[in-house]
């Protein structure tokens, strides 16, 4: 299959480009800079520049890669700038379906997130609907990720992963990342992620596991998936773990939760044969 991926160097595409082509895929990638896009042919595929803000450059990136389906894993996290994020997951995200669209492209991969959903008493499933409910400045996250999913809705196909918290290399939970930074009382670190050990439940998942993810997903029918690890757990539990692994100190325990922070359950990417190599945080955080 043809196959195009937007944000060929981020965490996830640097892992998924390799994987695509030992699949057997013709792969094209994008980075934002001409040495990301050596990086790219050097993973076997094709590397092209492109800006998924700039929509023409886009559309004709795509149109010469004429791919059969496209893999969105386009962020903008390295300042920690929620706002730019935001933009690329409406803006970027039309700009990539529009491209798919006039390439003739049917399906999408598009990466999401699995901590927007609205309040309850445990994990959430697919099946249940994004926050409708929160104030700013989680309301603007959310409104992001909701155009973000409407938009890639509009090809014939779209398999939505909405990810855990992803951790391993390239991300903020890496040794020397972010986090580590910002829990050792580094306060410029870019980080938009708590560092509260309290009762929050959130549920990772390793880059790796992500990447595969997205591969076995161009099999996949449409609709949102969760894309997290066996094992949700509080922060008053993974977070000394993790602040551990990385040799920084841990915050003392809190008690309380906001009520949507609640975890998610990957039963249907199970069902779909999505396994993660990493189950657990519990062993997933010593071996990133």
């Amino acid at each position: 299959m043809r196959v195009f991926v937007a944000g060929a160097t981020g965490a996830v595409g640097r892992l998924l480009v390799p994987l695509l082509v030992a699949a057997g895929h013709e792969v094209t990638g994008t980075s934002r800079s001409p040495a990301g896009a050596e990086r790219i042919r050097g993973l076997g595929a094709t590397g092209v520049q492109a800006d998924a803000l700039d929509a023409a450059g886009l559309r004709d990136a795509v149109r010469a890669a004429a791919p059969e389906a496209v893999i969105h894993q386009l962020t903008d996290l390295s300042g920690a700038d929620g706002a730019a994020n935001g933009r690329l997951r409406r803006e970027g995200t039309r700009n990539l379906v529009a491209a798919a669209q006039a390439a003739g492209a049917g399906r999408i991969v598009a990466q999401s997130i699995s901590w927007a959903y609205g309040p309850g008493t445990g994990p959430a499933e697919e099946t249940e609907p994004l926050d409708g409910t929160a104030a700013e400045p989680r309301a603007r996250m959310v409104a992001g990720i909701r155009a973000l999913e409407e938009t890639a809705a509009e090809l014939e196909t779209a398999v939505l992963l909405r990810y855990g918290l992803l951790y391993g290399p390239g991300t903020w939970y890496a040794p020397g990342g972010a986090f580590a930074a910002a829990l050792a009382g580094d306060r410029a670190a870019p980080f938009l992620g708590s560092t509260v050990a309290n009762d929050a439940v959130s549920s990772f998942v390793h880059v790796a596991d992500a990447a595969g993810a997205a591969l076995a997903a161009l099999d996949w029918p449409g609709g949102p998936v969760n894309i997290v690890d066996d094992e949700p757990a509080p922060a008053h539990e993974w977070l000394p773990a993790l602040a551990q692994t990385l040799g920084v100190p841990a915050p003392a325990p809190e008690t309380g939760r906001q009520e949507w922070e609640r975890g998610a359950l990957n039963t249907l990417a199970h069902s779909r044969g999505w396994h993660p190599q990493r189950p657990t945080w519990r062993t997933g955080f010593a071996i990133q």
